[in-house]
């Protein structure tokens, strides 16, 4: 397990890497959702610790709590991109539409 995260969090940032490499706009918006979600992974496993309690008060002893500050943090990390992917994807379509392409050379101008 304890090798299992950083795995899955490299995989995610390496797919999300080489999706915004290519020249396809739906690509690129693709690819920046797989890094989001790497960053959440990443967020989430540096507040865990092994068999961590919840945080609640009036309990006794303070040690093996889990950090519950990365746990809000990629709450609000998760709305704050999915609104963003909704954007970029609304975004993409109507460049689509109205260029006829999606091919990020083509869209400015650089063809070759």
């Amino acid at each position: 397990m304890k090798l299992l995260l950083p795995v899955v969090i490299g995989v995610l940032f390496g797919g999300g890497t080489y999706l915004m490499l290519k020249k396809n706009i739906l690509k690129l918006v693709l690819g920046l959702g797989l890094i989001s979600h790497g960053a959440n992974v990443l967020l989430i496993s540096s507040g865990w610790i092994g068999a961590g309690a919840v945080p609640i008060l009036g309990q006794d002893g303070t040690e093996g709590f889990v950090d519950p500050v990365p746990q809000a943090l990629v709450l609000t990390a998760i709305v704050i991109g999915f609104a963003a992917l909704a954007f970029l994807l609304v975004l993409a379509i109507r460049v689509y539409r109205d260029l006829k392409t999606a091919d990020i050379s083509e869209i400015r101008g650089q063809r070759g």
